[in-house]
């Protein structure tokens, strides 16, 4: 059960992180209304939305380990200052990523973890790191709602921007199923992420070991 604590705290915090960031590059950008809206915080509360928040993330490490942001904040584009601005916000959740993936990467690149499969910390770890480096990757991808998208989408103009937006449930359904039941997309998907883990210096195994754990201590 530790491991499914500090991997659940762990993501919490990351996704925390992750909308803090959106709604602080908001605020620089031009909309105030997120610091009414509370956003500028890190309670978790704030930016919980019962299917994109609970359900759906623990439904994809469930079935795969695939780390989906799962915050919801709401952000008022009309009051941003540029398009340029409009980019930064949705760009700055996957870099709040980055930022944590770098800080745990390092505790393994540099031995301040160890490769130890028996090591709770290191197995909590890795797999919390591969979450966050599915996460980004999950979430660079252009397909509405994600971050990607609307990252791209101040560019081609507000008709794109809301007919992609109104296909958001379309877009969750064929991530689900792409990364679900398509095995080349799953499989790819999957070696992009290790890739990245191995990169960093963390070994296969931890990940498995963590996975498992974390699954197996998984109130469903």
């Amino acid at each position: 059960m530790e491991c499914f604590y500090i991997v659940t705290v762990g993501w919490v915090f990351s996704v925390c992180l992750h909308e803090f960031a959106h709604a602080l590059v908001a605020y620089k950008g031009g909309d105030i209304s997120v610091r009414d809206k509370g956003y500028l915080t890190f309670n978790p509360l704030k930016y919980t939305h019962p299917v994109v928040s609970l359900v759906l993330p623990v439904l994809f490490v469930w079935l795969g380990g695939i780390g989906l942001p799962g915050g919801a904040v709401y952000i008022d584009r009309s009051a941003l200052r540029s398009k340029a601005w409009d980019t930064a916000v949705s760009l700055a959740g996957p870099a709040a990523n980055l930022v944590l993936i770098a800080l745990i990467g390092s505790l393994f690149r540099f031995g301040v973890i160890s490769q130890d499969t028996q090591s709770l910390a290191a197995v909590s770890l890795a797999f919390l790191l591969y979450l966050q480096i599915s996460a980004l990757i999950l979430n660079l991808l252009p397909i509405p709602p994600l971050d990607g998208f609307q990252a791209i989408a101040p560019w081609f103009g507000e008709e794109f921007y809301h007919r992609g937006m109104a296909a958001s449930n379309m877009g969750f359904f064929f991530i689900f199923i792409g990364l679900s039941f398509v095995p080349p997309l799953a499989n790819a998907f999957q070696i992009a992420v290790l890739s990245t883990s191995g990169w960093l210096g963390v070994d296969v195994d931890l990940i498995r070991v963590g996975f498992r754990t974390y699954r197996e201590a998984l109130p469903l």
